[in-house]
């Protein structure tokens, strides 16, 4: 598994690809079981109130969580490129500018 991590303004978003031949989750909404690669992250956006007070560079952002989107690729590359795209547009959705998250992916190996 892939460990595709965004950090930027004092947070973190962390989201997984399961590579071929690894168990992906199964529930509600996850793609199609014999897709090689499938990034799972939590999905969020920044609201008036209500949510989870967030630090988010130096500010306190209100932030609401939505269910996690699995979606399937058939490349690792593919898989990197959304799942990139997919951290910058969580930090982008709190106010955050996409140029300004540090994306890093790295190798872990299965619980």
């Amino acid at each position: 598994m892939l460990l595709v991590r965004g950090s930027a303004a004092g947070t973190d978003l962390t989201g997984t690809i399961y590579e071929r031949g690894e168990d992906a989750p199964q529930f509600q909404g996850a793609p199609d079981e014999d897709a090689p690669y499938v990034w799972v992250c939590d999905e969020f956006y920044a609201v008036e109130s209500g949510g989870t007070a967030q630090e988010v560079g130096g500010e306190t952002v209100n932030v609401a969580f939505e269910s996690p989107m699995p979606r399937g690729f058939e490349t690792k590359d593919q898989a990197v490129a959304a799942a990139e795209e997919h951290v910058r547009t969580q930090f982008a959705r709190i106010g955050v500018d996409p140029a300004d998250v540090e994306v890093t992916t790295t190798k872990a190996e299965p619980a």
